[in-house]
């Protein structure tokens, strides 16, 4: 068994409207993210299953055609292989379960990201 203690995580700022900290296990990645408001994720997809648990603030997730609004204290489950962006309509705390193993974000593949500015 493995314990971590997120606030010994260093915090990765991946531009100046989104930070994380990052736990990569056998067979999972799990992500604190914060995004402040007007924050953008362009779209892309990945292999992984994706659970995104909202602790503060909203976000808009645009999947297939369809907008989503998430607000604090809901779950929204992405599935593998789908396209999706999104927005932060407030300051936002997020946790982010993907399954497996996010190996972009281990290699250093993640430049979606890391523009991240407002809309």
């Amino acid at each position: 068994m493995q314990t971590h203690d997120w606030s010994s995580i260093p915090l990765e700022k991946l531009s100046p409207h989104a930070s994380r900290k990052v736990i990569h296990t056998e067979r999972m990645t799990v992500a604190r993210l914060w995004l402040k408001a007007g924050a953008v994720v362009p779209e892309h997809h990945h292999e992984n299953e994706q659970v995104t648990m909202l602790s503060s603030g909203r976000l808009l997730f645009f999947m297939e055609g369809d907008v989503y609004t998430v607000s604090a204290g809901q779950t929204l489950v992405i599935p593998p292989n789908v396209p999706h962006r999104v927005e932060a309509i407030e300051d936002s705390e997020a946790t982010d379960l993907f399954s497996p193993v996010r190996e972009d974000w281990l290699r250093g593949d993640d430049a979606y990201l890391r523009g991240g500015g407002p809309r």
